[in-house]
Order: C-alpha cells, then sequence, then structure tokens
C-alpha cells in the first residue's frame, strides 16, 4: 500500500474518531438527594434495621432508565447513575428516616454485632422511573418485623410525580418520591418501636 493511501486511511479514522465524538459527549453523572435531613439532638429513638433494600432488576445498571409513552423502558444516551443505585437509594432513606423518627439508631442491613433492631424493614422497590414525557413513578411493597422476627405490618406503596421534562427535574421528582417513602416507612415503624418500648 503506498504512502498516500496510508495517510488518507489514517486520515479517514481520525474523522471518523471526531464524529464519534461529537455524537456523543459525555454522560452526566446523577444521584438521588433527598435533601436536607434534620440530625437528630442527642443519641437514642427508635433502633431500626433497614434492608434487604431490593431494586428491581431492569435498574440494577449504570445507565438512567428512560420511559417512553408507549411504556417501553429504554437507556439514556446522556446520563448514568454516580455510583451504585441500590446503595444510594438505601442511604437516603436511611438519612430521611432517621430524620422522620427523631433517632440515630438507625442502620443498614446486615445489622453490626451489638445492635438489636426493634423493627427490621425489608423493602422491595418494583419500580423508579419517568421519562422526558411520562411522570416519575415509584412502586414499592414492605414488610415490617419487630425484634422477634414476627411480621408485624406490611404495605403496598405507588406515588408519582410530575416533573419539566429535563434530566434534571427527573431526577428531583424521582428524589422527591424517595422522600415520601422514606415519610411513610418512619410513620408505620413508628408504633412496632413504641409497642417494643413498652414494658412487659
Amino acid at each position: 500500500m503506498s504512502a498516500w493511501r496510508v495517510f488518507a486511511c489514517l486520515s479517514l479514522v481520525s474523522l471518523l474518531g471526531l464524529t464519534g465524538c461529537a455524537v456523543h459527549p459525555p454522560a452526566q453523572l446523577y444521584q438521588l438527594d433527598v435533601g436536607a435531613a434534620a440530625v437528630p439532638k442527642k443519641d437514642g429513638g427508635a433502633a431500626v434495621l433497614l434492608g434487604p433494600v431490593q431494586l428491581a432488576d431492569y435498574l440494577k445498571r449504570d445507565v438512567m432508565v428512560q420511559r417512553q409513552a408507549d411504556g417501553i423502558l429504554s437507556l439514556s444516551t446522556d446520563a448514568r447513575w454516580a455510583g451504585n443505585l441500590e446503595t444510594n437509594v438505601s442511604q437516603q432513606l436511611l438519612r430521611q428516616m432517621s430524620s422522620e423518627l427523631g433517632s440515630s439508631r438507625l442502620a443498614l442491613f446486615p445489622e453490626k454485632p451489638g445492635f438489636t433492631p426493634q423493627v427490621q424493614v425489608m423493602l422491595t422497590i418494583s419500580r423508579l422511573d419517568s421519562g422526558p414525557k411520562q411522570p416519575a413513578v415509584i412502586e414499592a411493597r414492605w414488610r415490617l418485623l419487630d425484634q422477634k422476627g414476627d411480621l408485624k405490618d406490611s404495605r403496598v406503596f405507588h406515588e408519582e410525580e410530575r416533573h419539566q421534562g429535563s434530566i434534571g427535574d427527573q431526577i428531583r421528582a424521582q428524589s422527591d418520591l424517595l422522600k415520601r417513602l422514606a415519610a411513610q416507612l418512619a410513620k408505620d415503624v413508628k408504633p412496632i418501636a413504641v409497642a417494643a418500648e413498652a414494658p412487659p
């Protein structure tokens, strides 16, 4: 192959590479954030073990999922999760529940040695998504166990939140849904924790 042909081939490869970069800009990284939560002022409060927390399989990926008008799920080309989504969701719920309960005694599953929970929250999130023209939707269910491991309560949860269509506002809407979920979890946990503290 002549030097001219080699040069032409290299030039074409370089041009295609530059075109690819122009078409596919670097993806933005996002995290769910329930916002500022009041930190309990003193130690104590309900002892709660959060977990296992399980996300639907379709959410277990680095790329943000987008729901289309026909219900089809597609992967975003310009939005990725900054880290593990399941971990992000668990930490946000824990922080918000701690604030709602006014308790510093919350821990993520698995429980650590020396920690005895009054309530365990076993949570499954079967849906958490949105789309450019679709509202943010969360669907979850949970079981609450007392310190003996007996089932005390369960619930199916469904909420929706409108947004302006941009990825940033979709993240805001999904974060708001997590905040509502944490508030409902805390509300359901309280009576079980109170009962655990009552004298026999």
